[in-house]
């Protein structure tokens, strides 16, 4: 800390002239909360980050093909390409459905881990999941179809899906195949 030059006499005559009405204060500490700094989302930034970069850069997640028309499919890599076309002739009977109308992305995700988990449980293997045409949707594109085809890939349980038919609800709908679940020794079935 620097010095201070000692002070004249005039200024301190001139000093006490401007504090002579002036009752001092009873405490002398003076203590100022120091507003906290707004909290940065960090880990969200990251995480941002990451999906950013692994979208631009990571491998495909989805490899979706088109069979005599605009008609998405998708196996699972080892799957027979027989399994995928039984699905889309309507060999195999759907067995338990999901209506995802109305749902928000967020909603829509969670009821599918949700129902696909039910599923596996009760050992269904097809199953109808319904996603929309998208006819509510702003410039009537069917924004929830596309989230769903991908978060089918993603998911371990499917095998394989393709459109729905026509009469079990077409491009509103899609029609997944699901492994089969083994028999864990020592269990019985109810």
């Amino acid at each position: 800390m620097k010095k201070r030059a000692p002070l004249h006499d005039h200024d301190r005559l001139l000093f006490r002239n401007a504090v002579s009405g002036v009752t001092p204060m009873a405490t002398t500490r003076v203590v100022h909360e120091r507003v906290p700094p707004l909290a940065i989302p960090r880990q969200r930034e990251l995480d941002e980050a990451a999906a950013l970069h692994e979208s631009l850069h990571g491998e495909t997640l989805v490899d979706l093909y088109l069979e005599g028309g605009d008609e998405a499919a998708w196996a699972r890599t080892g799957v027979q390409h027989s399994v995928l076309r039984d699905l889309r002739r309507g060999r195999w009977a759907i067995e338990t459905q999901l209506d995802l109308h109305g749902h928000t992305r967020d909603e829509a995700r969670a009821s599918l881990s949700i129902f696909i988990s039910e599923c596996m449980h009760l050992r269904k293997r097809c199953i109808r999941i319904v996603h929309g045409k998208g006819l509510g949707s702003p410039g009537r594109e069917p924004v929830l179809k596309k989230l769903v085809l991908g978060w089918l890939t993603q998911k371990t349980e499917v095998l394989a899906f393709c459109q729905a038919r026509t009469a079990e609800g077409g491009a509103g709908a899609v029609m997944v195949l699901l492994q089969t679940t083994r028999k864990q020794p020592g269990r019985t079935s109810a």
